[in-house]
Formats: C-alpha cells, structure tokens, sequence
C-alpha cells in the first residue's frame, strides 16, 4: 500500500523531523537506543521494548517512528499485529516500513499536531516512543495529541509511551548537558517538560494512566474505558 500523505507543520515541526535523515537513521539505534539509553537517560533500551511487547495489540498505531528498533524486536510472538505507522518524516517511515516488512504496514505521513488522520476507535493500541520531547509547544499544545489518541483508541485500548523529562535531567550532569545541546539545535523540544506537566496533560484524557520514572525517561501508559 502506498505512503498516505496529510501535512501541515510549522517551520519548528519540519526542522526537528528533518534531523532525521538517512544518515542519521543508520546511526540511531547505536547512539540513541544503544549509548544514550544506557548511560545519558539511564532507561536501557531492553526496559521500554518489554513497555511495548506489554502493551501492544493486534491493531497497533506507531506514532514517531524512529527507525522500527521496538516495532522489530518487541512484539510478541502470539500476536501477528495489523500495524499503521504515522510520521512527519519520510525517512523514518521508509526506514521502518522497510524494517518491519514481514507485517506489511500501512504508511501515513502527518502532523502529529493535527488531528489524526483516522476515524475514531480505530486501534486497540497507539505506541509514542521518545516522541513528546521532540515536539514543539507548550502542554496544552501537546496535549492535545493525548485527546486524538484517547478519540481514535477503541474501549478497551492502551496508548502508551516513553519521554525524556527536563526535571529528571537537571541533577544528572550528562544528562543535563546533551538535553540542552539538543535543544539548542531543535531537535529536542522539552525546556519546560515536567513529570507533574506530562502528568496533568495525560491525566485530562486519561484520568488512570499509569506512569513510571527510569532515570531521565518517563514511561507512561493509559486504557481508554468508553
């Protein structure tokens, strides 16, 4: 199935997705998910892949999809997922389409800033991973994103995710100083993301939602109940 495509992003937006190249790419998963979980967010990447193979479900969303790395190695075996994988950047959705080919997912090039581009109660789960720290805006902006997914989760659906805080960052050195280098270049977004902020934001959709602190990265996960 071809690449569906809804656009529309501030200069903000785009410039933090076009980091994102296919250089870049190819070195994720060693730098980011290797190096900097382990000892920059102190969340081994082996911690949020059991997030996801947790909370996964047969009809699966993927919003900011990096490069697949947990879409690849962390689902299930029981489960033979319809998955749809959504993205402002080509490149990801390319790298992670490619990755995951054995599912034969669904493509869909958006804004996660506007509403989703699907009908409502159309998945039983919604994965953001490592993707809140990279919007713009304040919470009530990203927070709105919360709502969508609660609108197209079906009852009985898990959105979940993992997000690096500013505060969890602030008495960690390193930490502290690669958070601000990636703001300082737009590829991080998240001066003013708080563990009480993402709490307040999440707990307006989904007044249950779970969160758990590991080292700099908060992991979160929330069931819509009608």
């Amino acid at each position: 199935m071809p690449e569906r495509t809804t656009l529309s992003a501030d200069a903000a937006t785009h410039d933090g997705a076009a980091i994102y190249s296919p250089a870049t790419l190819s070195l994720y998963d060693l730098v980011v998910l290797g190096i900097s979980n382990q000892w920059i967010w102190q969340c081994p990447s082996p911690i949020i892949a059991a997030w996801y193979a947790a909370n996964i479900s047969e009809k699966h969303l993927d919003i900011g999809v990096g490069t697949g790395y947990f879409l690849d190695r962390a689902v299930p075996e029981r489960l033979a997922p319809e998955i749809t994988l959504l993205d402002l950047n080509p490149s990801s959705l390319g790298t992670t389409r490619a990755r995951i080919g054995r599912y034969s997912p669904d493509a869909v090039r958006a804004n996660v800033l506007d509403a989703l581009p699907f009908e409502s109660a159309s998945f039983g789960s919604i994965g953001m991973n490592y993707l809140l720290h990279c919007i713009p805006g304040t919470w009530a902006e990203k927070g709105r994103l919360f709502e969508e997914a609660r609108r197209v989760l079906r009852p009985g659906g898990t959105l979940f995710g993992s997000t690096i805080l500013c505060d969890q960052c602030a008495d960690f050195p390193p930490a502290r100083a690669l958070m601000g280098f990636y703001n300082s270049k737009g590829v991080f977004h998240n001066t003013a993301d708080t563990l009480d902020a993402l709490r307040r934001a999440l707990y307006l959709a989904f007044p249950d939602a779970r969160l758990r602190v590991q080292g700099q990265v908060a992991l979160f996960a929330a069931t819509r109940h009608r």
